[in-house]
């Protein structure tokens, strides 16, 4: 298993999360990211990798653990310990910090424009004038490729061209890093690639991404490296390279020939 660095812009130690329905569903789990990196986080379904994402922007609190996100830190000892100010206040500061785009693309507002949609949050949030927030928009418009949509309403485009402007909402935030929740999942086939591209091209730019995806071949080619979470634990991480022709974990080669029919190599 890889290495990695001691200087991280995410720090994830000993994370744990249940919900009284499903039980444990994160379990200790620890890994530092770096600035810039692109990381893919892969698994079974129900493993909680949309879980661990909720729990990095804090739209879940954590039960226990540390979590820190640039300059700001969460603690918690332990579930039955109701969150205090510090850690709420906490909660928002990272909720600050970190953009997210989800599964499905209908979570634009339908009656604003794609242009009103990008600007929305910077006036509202960030107190922004009408007109810095429109520069702003058309530069993260530009950035996806749908500076031309400007004018466009939700119900007229695609569903990669409305995933495309939900990255590009996320990123009039200026957010550190942003985190992806399965986002091609619903995708026409033909559309997917287009939203990949603007990850990779994010990741030129050095924008810090965690991806949650299924899109084995993408995680493989793109990422700096990658996770495989089951059963709530992080199983392994590494490089596509190793992960996907020498894991070294038998869950990982498990899942590997399951759902890819790859990773054949180290069972060899």
């Amino acid at each position: 298993m890889m290495n990695l660095p001691e200087e991280s812009l995410i720090v994830i130690e000993n994370l744990c999360k249940s919900f009284s329905d499903d039980g444990s569903v994160l379990k200790n789990v620890s890994i530092n990211i770096k600035k810039g990196d692109l990381v893919s986080i892969i698994g079974p379904s129900g493993c909680g990798k949309s879980t661990l994402l909720r729990c990095l922007n804090c739209l879940e609190l954590i039960d226990s653990g540390r979590l820190k996100v640039g300059d700001v830190e969460l603690k918690r000892d332990r579930p039955d310990r109701e969150p205090d100010e510090a850690m709420l206040d906490a909660a928002h500061k990272i909720r600050g910090k970190v953009g997210m785009v989800f599964q499905g693309y209908n979570n634009l507002f339908p009656h604003k424009t794609v242009l009103q949609n990008v600007t929305l949050a910077p006036v509202v949030v960030k107190k922004m004038s009408s007109e810095a927030a429109r520069e702003l928009a058309m530069r993260q418009l530009e950035k996806v490729g749908l500076a031309d949509h400007a004018g466009k309403y939700p119900s007229t485009l695609s569903g990669g061209e409305s995933q495309r402007v939900a990255i590009a909402r996320a990123l009039a935030m200026n957010p550190q890093v942003m985190l992806y929740d399965e986002p091609t999942s619903a995708l026409d086939p033909e559309r997917v690639g287009e939203v990949l591209q603007v990850m990779k091209d994010l990741d030129d730019e050095g924008m810090t991404q965690i991806i949650v995806t299924h899109e084995m071949q993408f995680a493989r080619d793109a990422s700096d490296y990658i996770v495989f979470l089951d059963k709530g634990e992080i199983v392994e991480y590494d490089h596509g390279d190793v992960l996907f022709t020498h894991p070294g974990n038998p869950r990982t080669r498990d899942f590997l020939r399951r759902f890819t029919g790859i990773g054949m190599a180290a069972a060899c």
